[in-house]
């Protein structure tokens, strides 16, 4: 029973650890956009700087996992939350590291004059946003159904990224000019949808966690 215990309080400090990252995650990429359509590049630096400890809390939870693997060797629904917090953790990471790339962007188009002001961007994030925000809440209470509505949402990331793409093409096509600070609009727009698609890999990791199966929610 003391054994059994201190697993629960170990999964249970590691779940905290996991959702102070994810907070972490969520203010970055609001940061991040927050930075680029305001010309903020102190914001963006932050949003740079503030990446070091989402990197530490994914070494956090990799060692103190692995350390429970080693010395409780879990199996079954135990073993499932601890794969899943690995997973979870390693996603995560790669929102954060998205979220640097659109604010490296800021940072590097800081001295510039926008081609155009940026609405689509902006309604892009606050969706991606959103997203974070309801697979940490569905992790939180286990809530598999829930998983499952925040990925659908990542059709309407898909759809705002096939709108900017065409109206950036255009611009470029009219006026070279404009080529690279475009491409840079591309670029952030991309890096939201790729954010998207690891929202969408955390509602499958949620799933499996609550009905042990893989199901791949892209479809």
């Amino acid at each position: 029973m003391v054994a059994r215990r201190v697993f629960e309080d170990r999964l249970t400090e590691l779940h905290e650890t996991l959702m102070s990252m994810g907070l972490l995650v969520e203010e970055a990429i609001y940061k991040s956009v927050t930075s680029l359509v305001n010309k903020n590049s102190e914001l963006a630096l932050e949003v740079v700087l503030d990446d070091e400890r989402i990197n530490e809390y994914e070494v956090e939870i990799e060692k103190k996992c692995f350390e429970l693997i080693a010395l409780q060797q879990p199996v079954g629904t135990d073993l499932r939350r601890i794969a899943t917090m690995l997973k979870v953790a390693t996603d995560l990471k790669r929102m954060g590291d998205h979220a640097v790339s659109i604010a490296k962007s800021t940072i590097r188009l800081k001295d510039e004059t926008y081609l155009k002001p940026l609405i689509d961007i902006p309604k892009m994030a606050e969706i991606v946003k959103a997203m974070v925000r309801e697979v940490l809440d569905a992790y939180i209470s286990l809530d598999r159904d829930g998983a499952v509505a925040v990925s659908k949402k990542d059709d309407e990331i898909d759809k705002y990224l096939s709108m900017i793409f065409m109206e950036l093409i255009e611009i470029m096509q009219q006026d070279s000019t404009k080529v690279n600070q475009a491409l840079h609009f591309l670029l952030v727009a991309q890096h939201l949808e790729r954010i998207g698609d690891y929202v969408t890999n955390v509602c499958e990791w949620i799933v499996y966690l609550k009905t042990g199966s893989l199901v791949d929610l892209n479809k």
